[in-house]
């Protein structure tokens, strides 16, 4: 069901021109390169991780390499699903990921489309990773959504510290 990340249902309206919005978050994890790239790659432990805090993600389904699509349906405490899809465009290990991610309205169709960029570096046994996360294409229906980009990451990249203190 990922569909391809660059085509869209006829009935969304994406727009390129309000689209140019980039978030920028660098974090230092108490881990090897390596294993905080799996936590990316390895799909168990990606499901343990992603979403902000209290989420959970019942389709946690990734196929990581160049082509192959990312498919998360994040549930919220309350009960409400946020589905999203991606294909990866760039897989380095352990130095690299870069995926693109929408975020899916009730039709499937994307609200807005984000080019994810994840670079891992290591230093003395410890890992600075830093997400560049470009907002390239937008509906109407978007700015609610992005406007909690940065916080939902910030939450997400708290978990993954856990996961990596696991």
């Amino acid at each position: 069901m990922a569909a391809n990340a660059g085509s869209y249902n006829a009935g969304s309206s994406m727009d390129t021109d309000t689209a140019d919005r980039e978030l920028v978050v660098t974090r230092i994890f108490a881990a090897p390169r390596q294993l905080v790239f799996e936590a990316w790659t390895d799909r168990d432990r990606l499901e343990r991780w992603w979403g902000p805090k209290n989420f959970t993600n019942p389709v946690c389904e990734i196929d990581p390499r160049p082509g192959g699509a990312i498919r998360i349906h994040m549930r919220a405490p309350d009960g409400v699903v946020y589905p999203m899809s991606g294909i990866f465009q760039e897989i380095l290990a352990p130095e690299r990921l870069v995926f693109t991610s929408a975020a899916l309205d009730a039709d499937g169709a994307p609200m807005f489309e984000i080019l994810n960029t994840v670079t891992f570096a290591e230093h003395d046994g410890k890992t600075s990773l830093t997400l560049r996360a470009h907002v390239s294409k937008t509906t109407a229906a978007a700015p609610r959504h992005l406007a909690g980009m940065e916080m939902g990451w910030s939450q997400s990249l708290d978990r993954l510290a856990a996961e990596m203190s696991r």
